[in-house]
């Protein structure tokens, strides 16, 4: 019963936005209101600063880390981790809690990648950390990151459940950067740091 209850509990999860927490915590504009009117970490870091965002970041992928963590001490087959994985990450972009208006998904899909296997999270981690650092661009380095995402999953553990639960989730986080894509091809992307 416990592995059928993971995927309500990891959606539950993912359905709390720490962007939005943090911000009231700390006295800040609602996230969904300002900037890029996004409640994800790079918003927030836009709002206030580093500690703000490094909060969000890390609240975002625990929100994918320890329903995948619960997954495994349950030992749950491939497909339970794969709807786990899938429940946390549309907890995230289409919360419960919050109107079902919810961030773009990188750090919550990428704490769902190192709950699976730490080498694939740290794999994507990677990418998404030397495409940031040559382009300065967040959401370039999330869409390259999980562009190849799907590879590395498959490399690392080739169960098709996993393969297919991460292209969706790829595919969904692509969805969700179309301003973004936009703004790239037109040359207006923000930057990382000025």
């Amino acid at each position: 019963m416990l592995l059928y209850a993971l995927v309500p509990f990891a959606y539950l999860l993912g359905s709390i936005s720490s962007a939005i927490i943090v911000c009231r915590l700390m006295g800040l504009p609602d996230p969904r209101t300002r900037g890029s009117n996004n409640p994800g970490a790079t918003n927030v870091l836009r709002l206030g600063g580093k500690k703000a965002a490094a909060i969000t970041l890390l609240g975002d992928a625990l929100k994918g880390l320890i329903p995948m963590l619960a997954a495994h001490a349950l030992q749950a087959p491939p497909l339970i981790l794969a709807l786990t994985a899938l429940a946390a990450f549309l907890g995230h972009l289409y919360p419960i809690f919050f109107g079902f208006k919810g961030g773009k998904g990188v750090a919550t899909a990428l704490g769902t990648q190192f709950g699976l296997y730490w080498a694939i999270g740290l794999s994507v981690a990677a990418i998404w950390l030397f495409v940031a650092k040559v382009m300065n661009i967040s959401s370039l380095a999330a869409l390259a990151a999980m562009a190849l995402a799907p590879f590395i999953v498959w490399w690392f553990w080739p169960a098709p459940e996993l393969v297919i639960m991460q292209i969706l989730m790829s595919v969904l986080l692509f969805w969700r950067h179309r301003s973004n894509i936009q703004n790239l091809l037109r040359g207006r992307e923000g930057k990382i740091s000025s």
